[in-house]
């Protein structure tokens, strides 16, 4: 079964999410008060509402109780994220994810029953850092302050070799959380099939271990 995400807020961080989220396949439901940012992406989401988001009832009639995770990106408008978050806890919505713009905003949605709080702009400028330094990951993107997750070409070595004979948890610390061929993400690929030519891995781990990895294969 599918799961099921909601995105509240269509900028173009929400925008980005909501994409993401539907291209490795989850249901994805979007909610915005524009009409015009409704309609540019009503076709490439399981479905696009527009709605006043600081409504309760607009996650109400999402069926909201069937949702496993919500991003709230309305960074902009704090009274509406925090009327979002509420709504979305009350609904019991497992993980609530909500944008924040500085750290004052994060902490008072934290306090309201946020899960995790996400600074884009901030965080976009690690994650730039970052891969510049690591220039052997061709994407690197921070999950917290300790943990990110990467993406990288495999290395010549590991092409036939399965994922089960590589051990990458037990020996470098990492999780493969999926594999990508061109435009292509599989997340469910199977342990015991040998790796592709040129496909490119995504694993999440340490910063530290992720720095020294390849140092180490």
């Amino acid at each position: 079964m599918k799961k099921q995400f909601a995105v509240i807020g269509l900028g173009s961080f929400g925008r980005s999410v909501a994409l993401s989220l539907e291209s490795l396949g989850g249901d994805v439901i979007v909610v915005d008060k524009s009409y015009e940012k409704i309609q540019e992406i009503s076709d490439s989401v399981f479905f696009a509402m527009r709605a006043d988001v600081s409504d309760p009832e607009a996650l109400q009639s999402l069926g909201g109780r069937n949702l496993d995770a919500i991003v709230i990106a309305v960074s902009e408008n704090l009274e509406a994220s925090i009327m979002a978050t509420i709504a979305a806890k009350e609904l019991g919505i497992p993980y609530v994810l909500v944008k924040a713009k500085d750290d004052l905003q994060g902490k008072i949605l934290k306090k309201i029953g946020a899960d995790a709080i996400i600074y884009p702009e901030r965080d976009m400028g690690t994650r730039i850092a970052k891969s510049l330094v690591s220039t052997d990951f061709t994407d690197w993107i921070a999950l917290s302050s300790e943990y990110s997750l990467a993406e990288t070409v495999i290395p010549d070595q590991w092409v036939g070799k399965s994922l089960m004979e590589l051990k990458l948890r037990e020996r470098y610390g990492l999780n493969v959380v999926g594999i990508m061929q061109g435009e292509e993400v599989d997340v469910t690929f199977d342990p015991a099939k040998p790796l592709p030519a040129d496909c490119i891995i995504i694993v999440i781990g340490s910063d530290a271990v992720l720095g020294k990895f390849h140092s180490r294969v």
